[in-house]
């Protein structure tokens, strides 16, 4: 299932057009895929830059024309041996901070409005651009023969995959990723999670309110005289510095507002109706 898939079955689970979702997911991954409905798709822009967790198995001495198990293997080495651990975390410690990538043509990077799996799959040639991505972590959960299995927090932007292959070149062994599960993204974790099943049962329960969904911006009360103004886009001053913020009055939520040059402006309108 790919993510447009997942949004096309909460479309009909919902009844509406107005679903999208933050963060796509390539169709060999599994895992945490946050999905608005309705006017929620409106706040996505605010959280499709959160950082992410994942759980990734990469399997040592096989390279693959795609990087995982969907491709063909192009490279085999057997009855490899992995360096001891200490060895094995000073290497990972090389890819932590930031770093350029070359994502595989077998992403889902959009390449001229095209994502870039649709086009290698046709046979198209055409360039990988680079792109610069944070590691926050590398964490190894386990090392089983040639299996190594580690959490990776990391920018939006990563791909592991590609990510998986550098880590076997420094290790001067082919490499592809077996299996690959997205644990976190930014404050959605995979144990708090519905899976289709659960949505097929009960869809309702598993909606949140748009603004606890918006818990790394700041909050902010604005004065009940300015509720019209804010609502019909002027400008409400107050100094304060610039930033994205939740905008409440008297505890009901409006939207989010951007600071900036001594103003407050609706940037997003939640709920118009005052």
């Amino acid at each position: 299932m790919t993510s447009h898939d997942a949004v096309n079955f909460v479309r009909k689970i919902f009844g509406t057009k107005k679903v999208g979702h933050a963060g796509t997911l390539d169709p060999a991954a599994v895992g945490v895929l946050p999905v608005a409905v309705g006017r929620a798709t409106k706040f996505i822009e605010y959280i499709s830059d959160f950082d992410k967790t994942y759980r990734a198995e990469i399997l040592l001495g096989v390279k693959t024309s795609t990087g995982d198990f969907e491709g063909e293997i192009v490279s085999q080495v057997k009855n490899i041996q992995l360096p001891p651990e200490p060895a094995l975390k000073s290497i990972l410690e090389r890819f932590t901070g930031k770093i350029f990538q070359v994502p595989s043509k077998y992403s889902a990077v959009k390449i001229h409005g095209q994502k870039a799996y649709n086009l290698a799959r046709k046979n198209i040639e055409f360039e990988m651009p680079r792109r610069l991505v944070t590691i926050n972590k590398i964490e190894i959960l386990r090392v089983e023969e040639n299996i190594l299995t580690l959490e990776i927090d990391c920018s939006k932007g990563t791909y592991i995959r590609t990510l998986a292959e550098d880590i076997g070149e420094s290790l001067s062994l082919p490499a592809t990723l077996k299996f690959l599960q997205r644990v976190r993204v930014g404050n959605f974790y995979l144990k708090d999670a519905a899976t289709i099943d659960d949505l097929k049962i009960s869809a309702e329960k598993f909606l949140l309110p748009v603004d606890s969904c918006l818990n790394h911006l700041k909050t902010f009360e604005l004065p009940s005289r300015r509720l019209k103004a804010f609502c019909n886009g002027l400008p409400t001053n107050i100094s304060a510095a610039d930033e994205i913020v939740k905008v409440y009055a008297a505890g009901k939520f409006l939207g989010v507002g951007k600071f900036h040059g001594g103003e407050l402006r609706a940037a997003k309108l939640f709920d118009t109706e005052i």
